[in-house]
């Protein structure tokens, strides 16, 4: 398929929601860079990436006589506005299940316009074996930046990626270089400010993220201890980190999203802190229904927020001025919350509290103020994060 009818099909799945659509050739992808990575631990305890290496590198493993890779793209910036304790991605509803429905009618649209049947394509939207980053690159939809993020011309960071594997031959786009899909910063120049950005010196090289130092990883995969060196590095994030995405030259070129394939959750950004780890089970149901939060699950939410309010609030980094009234109140509303999570039946979840504690009223007083719970606690994670100062 190409000329006019190629054309008539992207435009038909563009109708569907897609901000960009793009076509590339379903070949094994000759980089072996993924392999590098996952030989040198960078994907920590995420073993489903090593199971699925050969699949994600080759589309005739995941569909046997597939010839097109379709590469979709969703806009998901917001603007300017804040996003609270989110990476931006999460102020919508799980885009998982939003943009699901668009690919089934997308695959209507292939029947019909490629006369194939519904077992000759498969698709995926960040949830299967596929390089979507990748494909989209060799597609000509962007270029992989050195934060690891594709980087679209027209959209800067901020495109969520979907892909369809489908068995009919439509005409490919051009890459954007010859030197794609394998070359990293194609369009980045000398710039290094993602890297630099980094609160927590998680890449070992352009384009390389080790997840055993990202913060995305640690407060969305990690469901254990975050190693005490990196936890004063999160600041007041909960579930994500967009630092090294938002400053990009390239963002420059955003245009706020048409949101066709989102929803978005304006209340999640203005949650406070305090709010945070006052969660139940049944508010964590109530707020985080239906949004991509839910993965981190509970405890996995508390105990990111009392890193961040460990952060937030630590004994001795307020200023010279000190904090207003409003803002006392609000530290000791969550001195409170924190003392009861010191509590809390999750070993996890303790542990980081007593860290937490420890850093807002030092050393001295937040030991003190947790005899009572240290003189219970029998797990060996917890009692070290009682015996090891907390600045470290």
């Amino acid at each position: 398929m190409n000329g006019e009818r190629r054309e008539r099909l992207r435009q038909r799945l563009l109708g569907l929601g897609f901000d960009v659509v793009r076509f590339a050739p379903a070949r094994a992808v000759p980089d072996r860079g993924l392999i590098e990575w996952l030989a040198g631990g960078n994907h920590a305890d995420m073993a489903w990436l090593e199971r699925t290496a050969e699949k994600r590198l080759d589309p005739q493993q995941v569909l046997p006589g597939a010839a097109t890779v379709i590469a979709l793209g969703v806009n998901y910036w917001p603007g300017s506005g804040a996003c609270g304790h989110f990476a931006r991605y999460a102020l919508h509803a799980d885009y998982h299940d939003t943009i699901r429905p668009a690919l089934e009618k997308a695959g209507l649209v292939l029947e019909e316009s490629c006369g194939i049947a519904s077992a000759d394509y498969r698709y995926y939207v960040d949830a299967g074996p596929v390089m979507e980053r990748g494909w989209a690159a060799a597609a000509g939809l962007g270029f992989r930046g050195k934060n690891g993020n594709l980087i679209a011309p027209e959209f800067g960071n901020w495109l969520l990626l979907a892909a369809i594997l489908v068995r009919a031959e439509i005409a490919p786009d051009a890459a954007l270089s010859p030197a794609e899909p394998g070359r990293t910063g194609l369009r980045c120049g000398k710039c290094t400010r993602c890297v630099a950005a980094c609160p927590t010196g998680a890449f070992s090289g352009p384009g390389l993220v080790d997840a055993r130092r990202c913060i995305s990883y640690h407060t969305i995969e990690n469901r254990g201890f975050v190693p005490r060196e990196l936890r004063a590095k999160f600041g007041g994030r909960v579930f994500g980190c967009d630092e090294c995405l938002a400053v990009c030259p390239w963002n420059r070129f955003a245009q706020v999203g048409r949101s066709e394939l989102l929803a978005r959750q304006y209340d999640l950004a203005e949650l406070r802190l305090v709010e945070l780890l006052q969660l139940t089970p049944e508010r964590f149901r109530e707020v985080f229904r239906g949004t991509g939060v839910k993965r981190t699950k509970l405890a996995g939410l508390l105990r990111n927020a009392c890193i961040a309010a460990g952060n937030v609030w630590c004994a001795g980094e307020t200023g010279p001025g000190g904090m207003d009234s409003c803002a006392t109140a609000e530290r000791d509303a969550a001195v409170v919350e924190l003392l009861r999570l010191a509590r809390h039946e999750s070993a996890v979840v303790r542990g980081h509290a007593v860290w937490a504690v420890r850093r807002v009223l030092g050393d001295a007083a937040g030991l003190l103020a947790m005899a009572t719970a240290r003189a219970a606690e029998t797990d060996p994670a917890v009692l070290a994060e009682y015996g090891v100062p907390a600045t470290e």
